[in-house]
């Protein structure tokens, strides 16, 4: 056991963490977090099912006013990494080919409008970035991507902020108000808000509904300690503990919180402009209506247990033809039903950094469906998540509610030996990080899962400023 100083005692107390939590936080440091059991990657037929059909998405229609439906969108993080190629040029002064390309297509961007007004006046290549991304003009470098113009229209632009909310309203409403949840870096509330009094009326006017927008930040009780290369706890340049966001696996705390019956979650830079929107649309809609209709047989089976007339043998297949989780007879099979459940949509892969869906062995023996992301992937085998047949875009459809309608505590859901350790550098200083299982992964290892293939343009993230550019992001005139 480390032996902290009173001062240190008193400074993780005011972050809301607890000494025993940040004593075993340090013993993940030393012992590390195993690797993913991966038996085989899920495919059609053997944990994914083919794409659906209008049935489901009628059903969705027919049905989506019993529920109280939320649009949970994780939007805290700042651009930073987009604009990494523009800061690299303006640091060193050597053209790339993401700034060049950015330059060369200065007025198809959305965000045009705004930097043609901040730019001197011959402004060079130089000026132009440092217009774009610093303090001296748009300050897009430091902003949330939510915050972002992200599609050029004829009339208007629109930042992904408003873009979501226009995706709300064209399938999450329910009895005509649209329920959406951002989460949102406290710097950056003011901003939000703001851009929301702007086109909100606008938005219901449009759109005939009623928007009912809420924000949370990522909780601080929810960071990490950072330490040194020798485990011992990382110090500030004033001797103060070092605590970081322990990545998007903390917002499991915040869908928690979440008034829902059935709740859409999406990231912030996978939108598209209103002429590519369709297949997102028919898409929700046909995994929320199979959510809902494996819930209502999840339900059907509890009260069937409960009285005592459960078929057990039609339980169990079941739970093995659709809830992602391999049980027999002599499974318990209430504590199997009684979960959350997440309905996931995936599309084939292309190559995109990120996670895909497995088979994967629990610690007990149990095989699962899970989303696994490559920081849980022992090296040697990361060709395995590469040659996966398909790739996790962050599309899903949660039911965090039982069949008596009392929510789960999702917090009791989560694999805490999902996290992942890496190292960063704190002011020229080398770190040890340690990141929570993330909110798709480790944060949800103990729901039930299925996973459905959707189309590949349902998936237009911007990681890069480039991505504006292509086909998910322009709009046809």
């Amino acid at each position: 056991m480390y032996e902290f100083t009173p001062n240190d005692i008193a400074q993780i107390q005011n972050h809301g963490l607890s000494l025993d939590v940040v004593q075993g936080q340090l013993a993940d440091f030393a012992t590390g977090f195993p690797y993913s059991d991966i038996v085989r990657p899920a495919v059609i037929g053997d944990g994914v099912r083919k794409m659906l059909g209008d049935e489901y998405g009628a059903y969705y229609d027919a049905h989506r006013d019993e529920y109280k439906i939320v649009k949970f969108v994780p939007a805290s993080g700042a651009a930073t990494r987009m604009f990494k190629d523009l800061f690299e040029f303006l640091s060193s002064g050597q053209m790339n080919k993401t700034t060049q390309m950015v330059l060369d297509n200065l007025e198809k961007f959305a965000f045009w409008d705004d930097l043609k007004l901040v730019l001197p006046e011959n402004p060079t290549a130089h000026d132009v970035i440092e217009c774009l991304i610093t303090e001296r003009g748009l300050n897009y470098g430091a902003m949330p991507k939510a915050l972002l113009q992200f599609h050029k229209y004829a009339d208007a632009n629109r930042t992904a902020l408003a873009e979501h909310l226009v995706e709300g309203a064209q399938y999450a409403t329910t009895n005509g108000i649209v329920n959406i949840h951002f989460t949102v870096s406290p710097e950056h509330i003011a901003g939000f808000d703001d851009l929301l009094m702007r086109v909100l009326p606008e938005f219901e006017s449009v759109f005939g509904v009623k928007y009912d927008v809420s924000k949370s930040v990522q909780k601080s009780s929810t960071d990490t300690i950072a330490v040194n290369l020798d485990n011992t706890p990382f110090r500030n340049d004033d001797g103060s503990l070092l605590f970081r966001p322990a990545g998007h696996g903390a917002l499991i705390e915040n869908l928690n919180d979440i008034d829902g019956d059935l709740i859409f979650v999406k990231n912030i830079d996978n939108v598209c402009p209103d002429d590519a929107r369709d297949s997102t649309i028919v898409q929700k809609k046909r995994l929320a209506g199979l959510a809902m209709k494996l819930q209502a047989r999840i339900f059907e089976y509890m009260r069937a247990l409960d009285m005592g007339t459960a078929n057990t043998n039609e339980i169990v297949d079941f739970i093995n033809d659709n809830l992602g989780i391999v049980v027999d007879a002599g499974a318990d099979l209430r504590a199997v039903l009684n979960r959350p459940l997440r309905v996931c949509g995936i599309i084939k892969n292309t190559g995109e950094p990120g996670g895909g869906p497995f088979w994967v062995r629990d610690a007990d023996g149990t095989l699962s469906l899970q989303i696994v992301e490559p920081g849980q992937i022992a090296p040697e085998n990361i060709g395995v998540l590469k040659n996966g047949e398909f790739f996790n875009p962050v599309d899903l459809v949660c039911m965090p509610r039982d069949y008596m309608g009392n929510k789960f505590d999702l917090t009791k859901y989560v694999d805490t030996t999902a996290g992942f350790i890496s190292e960063k550098s704190k002011n020229g200083r080398v770190l040890r990080a340690m990141e929570r299982p993330g909110l798709w992964n480790g944060a949800m290892a103990k729901w039930n899962t299925v996973f459905v293939e959707t189309t590949l343009d349902t998936f237009t993230p911007v990681k890069v400023v480039s991505d504006l550019l292509g086909a998910g992001h322009t709009v046809n005139e």
